[in-house]
């Protein structure tokens, strides 16, 4: 048979195209089979979270020489503290290898036998003559034929989905350990006398008070930067409007209406600067008169100037509009949120004077 004639029949698509359609039904096994875990094992019967409780204690030393023997208990998501089955198969080989070989051998030899024995005699010489022929024929031929299949497959667990391990860490930025009780011991960790445990209990509801008073206190100041954040963006709106009308006027101005165009555009540079302290000492002064917001016009202390109709330079004040307005309504907010971080400052002032006070009796 020729050479050739030894690869026919073979089903090519059949022998490469089948270990591929098996490895994708097997991905897809794969897949449901990591779905269907985090299903059971991360959500209970109403698809809530379902968590893992710990309980563990803290203690704490006080300033006033006592400790807090706290309990405390974090949840945290199952699918947070498991391995989560996730294979892939990341690789896969076929090799198909056919030999076919063909040999044939043939060999020849001839040997023809005969003998000749005879002397010759010349003179006094006599001379022997022997001789012999020999023929031998072999012919050999062999043939071999060997196929090879193989099929690699790699798969390795890929871990947590990178979809679900972000959900995770949103949930864990959530998670926080949560007090269930405390226990107030002294400094050793024994039980307090009923004077010692008196005083103690009065500073650590003092304590807690502070702490609250703090968070509030974080609170309004955030709430302040965001209102001078607003107030910051008005002003930008108003200063890019004079910054392309000044760009368009200064070619042909005199250098005295250069002068007072360059003062312009530097006071409201200043602005974005000196808004907060403005700010603190437009609080202050509302403050000190016992009168809230509801100006009705902006600040002269912000020393902003404007452009007026026929392109001369005057104080903001003067001007109306609506981006004016704006300003205006930004900047009683800004003040109002500037009250709210100064009368929270003076109670946590207060309460930490009150404290030290009952820390040293």
């Amino acid at each position: 048979m020729a050479v050739a004639e030894q690869f026919a029949g073979l089903d090519m698509g059949q022998l490469i195209g089948g270990p591929l359609t098996a490895v994708a039904d097997a991905s897809t096994m794969l897949a449901n089979s990591t779905a269907d875990f985090i299903n059971r094992v991360g959500f209970d019967g109403n698809g809530k979270l379902r968590t893992v409780a710990f309980a563990y204690q803290k203690r704490s030393i006080n300033e006033d020489g006592t400790s807090n023997l706290d309990e405390m208990k974090v949840a945290v998501p199952m699918l947070a503290i498991v391995p989560i089955p996730n294979i892939q198969v990341d690789e896969v080989n076929i090799l198909f290898d056919m030999e076919v070989k063909q040999s044939e051998k043939s060999q020849q030899s001839l040997d023809v036998g005969a003998s000749l024995t005879g002397s010759l005699g010349i003179g006094p010489i006599k001379v022997s003559i022997s001789g012999s022929v020999s023929v031998h024929q072999e012919n050999t031929r062999s043939s071999d034929n060997s196929a090879k299949y193989h099929v690699d497959v790699r798969a390795t667990n890929h871990g947590t989905p990178e979809g679900l391990a972000r959900v995770l860490d949103m949930m864990a930025a959530n998670v926080a350990p949560e007090l269930v009780g405390s226990t107030l011991k002294g400094a050793d960790g024994q039980e307090l006398s009923n004077s010692a445990r008196a005083k103690a209990e009065k500073l650590k509801k003092l304590r807690g008070e502070i702490s609250g008073i703090e968070a509030r206190l974080n609170a309004a100041k955030s709430n302040l930067e965001d209102r001078l954040m607003v107030f910051k963006k008005c002003a930008a709106s108003q200063q890019n409007l004079y910054s392309t009308k000044v760009a368009s006027l200064m070619d042909s101005a005199t250098e005295e209406n250069q002068q007072e165009y360059d003062s312009l555009m530097q006071s409201w540079a200043d602005f974005q600067n000196q808004v907060g302290d403005v700010i603190s000492m437009l609080a202050d002064s509302a403050e000190s008169t016992e009168s809230a917001s509801g100006a009705s016009a902006l600040s002269q202390d912000f020393a902003l100037q404007g452009l007026k109709d026929d392109n001369s330079v005057d104080s903001y004040v003067t001007t109306t509009g609506a981006k004016y307005s704006a300003m205006v309504s930004a900047q009683n907010s800004a003040v109002v949120a500037q009250m709210k971080v100064n009368a929270v400052e003076k109670e946590l002032y207060d309460k930490r004077e009150e404290y030290s006070t009952a820390l040293s009796c």
